[in-house]
């Protein structure tokens, strides 16, 4: 019965291998979700592995999916099932397949936070999710008196000891700890992937940018984020963050949010890029400051 379930499911499609896979991704795009670096290593770190689609017109591949099962490989669900969500943490990340631009096809695994990139170019029912996705505006979508209040923010946290270093100063491990710490101070309970961080920091670091905000060499704030740079635009999901709450007059967490954002919006247009900065589902008030929802689907 699975195996008819798994024949009908992939009628049309072409098992392909992982090299074909990352082909695809480097000519047609994707997200941080289904880069294929990111999706084999993570793959690995769960011992679940993935299952490579591609589909076929005139013998050119003209489109590739990573699967776990009937799910997109990285699936949540899946972890959850096989009781790994303590693994890794991918927040909700926007989902962008490797489609060719002039392509029209089935996409029948389920998913999340599938791009509006991709909607024309799936031929499957796409559900619209009522949340939204938050990207982040760009610079000058914000108002002069925002911008000026971040950068005085900024300023009076370096008048008072503060400092900025990048992400990549700290070693994994560094950077494990100190999110750890920060997240539970924030939240008051542990990171569901703690256990893992530092091998999953590893595992990532060429992806991860970002800073990580210091007083008196303290850290305040850290935020995990990930880039990858496809052929027509910089993918870049902010995963989860931490700050300290005894900071809080420093406003620690908005100071970096504008740290981070304003290079990574430098760092796309240097590279003549569109940046899709991705804050994860669109529920929370605070990042109505910083994004712009955009629709998303659910195959």
């Amino acid at each position: 019965m699975l195996n008819l379930l798994r024949a009908w499911r992939e009628r049309g499609w072409t098992q392909i291998d992982a090299a074909a896979y990352a082909q695809a991704w480097q000519h047609f795009g994707g997200s941080v979700a289904t880069h294929p670096v990111i999706v084999e290593r993570l793959a690995g770190l769960a011992r679940m592995p993935v299952r490579y689609l591609g589909w076929f017109a005139g013998g050119e591949l003209l489109a590739a999916v990573p699967c776990w099962g009937s799910h997109l490989a990285l699936s949540k669900e899946v972890l959850k099932e096989r009781r790994l969500r303590g693994a890794f943490d991918l927040g909700n990340a926007e989902v962008i397949l490797p489609i060719a631009a002039q392509a029209c096809v089935p996409v029948r695994q389920r998913m999340s936070y599938v791009s509006d990139l991709n909607a024309g170019q799936v031929s499957s029912r796409l559900k619209a999710q009522p949340e939204g996705l938050a990207l982040a505006r760009t610079p000058e979508e914000y108002s002069k008196k925002f911008r000026y209040n971040q950068r005085r923010e900024l300023r009076l946290l370096e008048e008072a000891g503060g400092c900025v270093r990048p992400m990549l100063d700290f070693s994994p491990l560094q950077q494990a700890a100190i999110y750890a710490d920060l997240f539970e101070r924030r939240w008051g309970f542990s990171p569901r992937d703690k256990a893992h961080l530092g091998e999953v920091f590893a595992l990532l670091r060429e992806f991860m940018t970002g800073a990580v905000l210091l007083r008196d060499e303290q850290p305040m704030a850290i935020q995990i984020l990930y880039r990858v740079e496809a052929p027509k635009w910089i993918s870049l999901e902010y995963i989860n963050g931490g700050f300290d709450p005894q900071t809080r007059d420093f406003s620690p967490g908005s100071v970096l949010s504008f740290i981070n954002t304003q290079a990574a919006w430098q760092d796309a247009r240097a590279l003549g890029k569109p940046l899709r900065y991705s804050f994860g589902r669109a529920d929370r008030g605070y990042k109505e400051r910083w994004c712009q929802r955009v629709l998303v689907y659910r195959i």
